[in-house]
C-alpha cells in the first residue's frame, strides 16, 4: 500500500494525547487523513515508567522498551493496530488511570512485510517508501561480512536497531555522527566506535558488525530505518552556542516532532512536539533515554518555526562546547 501526500504529516506521521481510565481502551488519530500505525512508541507523561514499542511486523503483544536493554516479552499493551489509531489494554504502564500519555505513531505498510534478499542476511520488511521508513526483523549469521536489507531503495540516514532475544543497548546509527561511531538510545553515552564497520548504508544494505549488539549468530533483531524525504523528514547535526539566542536549524518545514542527542557523554535524548506544547517558546520535553515524567524547563527549550527550529537557552540540547545530531519530523 502506497502512499504519495508528503504534504500532509498526518498520512505517515500522527501524535496522540490521552488519559488512562484503567480498562481497554481506543486511541482515535484526529489529522486530515487516518492512519493505521505500523510502529508505535509510547510514554507516560505524568508518571515514571519505562517507554514501550509495538509494531505491526512483530505484532501485538511484542514488547520493548526504549530506554531499557532487556529483551523482547509478551506483554499486551497494544492490543490491536486499528484503521485510525491502536487499542490498549486495561491496567498497565500505558493506561494508568488519570494518568497521561504521549503516542509518536509512523505508518510503514499497514503490516503487510516481504523478503528482502539483497544483502548477506535475509531480512523481512515492511517499507513505507513514500516516507522513508521500513520496519526490518532479521537473524543475524555473526559474521564480518553481515548486513541486512532495508527496503527503502534509497540510503537511510537514521537506524535504530534491537537485539529482540537477550538484553541488549538500543544501537543508533546517524549520518551526523558517520559510520565509524553509533550511540545508545537507551543510555546518556557519547558516540562510540564500532557496530557499522565504519561502512555507511547503502540503497539497499545496513552493514553491521559481528556481535550480539547487531549481529549475533542466530540472536534475533528489530530494525527501524529512516530516509530523509523533503517536506516531511530531516536528519542532520548541529554546534551549541551556549546563548539564549541559540542555534537555528534549517529543516525546509515546520516541524512537529523533534528528538536531539549531544554526541558527548551525560546529556540525553531530548524530545519535543506540538502536541505536548502548543506554543512557543517550548518548555516541555521528554527524555528517550529514561522513564522520568515529562518535565517542563526554562533551560531546555525550543522554537518550532516555520522552515526549522532554534534552540533558546544555552544548556542540555545547546552547549557550545557539543556537537548534537537530531530527527524531525
Amino acid at each position: 500500500m502506497a502512499y504519495t501526500n508528503i504534504d500532509d504529516s498526518s498520512v505517515h506521521f500522527q501524535i496522540a494525547l490521552y488519559t488512562g481510565n484503567g480498562v481497554p481502551l481506543s486511541i482515535t488519530n484526529d489529522g486530515n487523513s487516518d492512519l493505521q500505525p505500523d510502529w508505535i512508541w509510547l510514554k507516560s507523561r505524568s508518571v515514571a515508567a519505562s517507554h514501550n514499542s509495538y509494531d505491526s511486523s512483530r505484532g501485538t503483544g511484542k514488547h520493548l522498551a526504549p530506554d531499557m536493554t532487556y529483551q523482547e516479552i509478551t506483554y499486551y499493551g497494544v492490543t490491536a493496530f486499528n484503521s485510525d489509531g491502536f487499542t490498549i489494554s486495561s491496567g498497565n504502564d500505558m493506561n494508568y488511570n488519570g494518568a497521561t500519555f504521549a503516542a509518536w505513531q509512523w505508518k510503514a505498510n499497514g503490516g503487510t512485510t516481504s523478503t528482502d534478499t539483497t544483502s548477506s542476511i535475509t531480512s523481512t520488511v515492511q517499507v513505507n517508501s513514500d516516507a522513508g521508513f521500513s520496519i526490518v526483523t532479521y537473524t543475524g549469521d555473526g559474521t564480518t561480512a553481515g548486513g541486512f536489507g532495508h527496503g527503502l531503495g534509497v540510503a537511510p540516514s537514521v537506524v535504530f536497531v534491537k537485539r529482540r532475544n537477550t538484553a541488549a543497548d538500543w544501537c543508533v546509527y546517524h549520518k551526523g555522527m558517520g559510520a565509524d561511531y553509533f550511540m545508545k538510545l537507551n543510555t546518556t553515552d557519547a558516540q562510540a566506535s564500532g557496530v557499522w564497520q565504519g561502512i555507511a548504508p547503502s540503497s539497499t544494505r545496513v552493514t553491521v558488525y559481528q556481535g550480539g549488539l547487531v549481529n549475533g549468530n542466530g540472536d534475533t533483531y528489530v530494525a527501524y530505518c529512516f530516509a530523509e524525504k523533503q517536506g516531511f523528514s530531516k536528519f542532520g547535526s548541529y554546534k551549541g552556542n551556549s546563548s539564549t539566542d541559540g542555534t537555528f536549524v534549517y529543516l525546509g518545514f515546520k516541524p512537529r516532532w523533534v528528538m536531539i542527542k549531544s554526541t558527548s557523554s551525560g546529556v540525553g535524548w531530548f524530545m519535543h512536539d506540538t502536541k505536548r506544547s502548543t506554543t512557543n517558546v517550548m518548555d516541555d520535553y521528554l527524555r528517550a533515554d529514561v522513564s522520568s515524567q515529562e518535565g517542563i524547563s526554562s533551560t531546555i527549550n525550543i522554537d518550532f518555526l516555520s522552515n526549522g527550529f532554534k534552540l533558546r537557552y544555552g544548556n542540555n540540547t545547546n552547549f557550545s562546547s557539543h556537537n548534537y545530531v537530531y530527527m524531525a519530523f
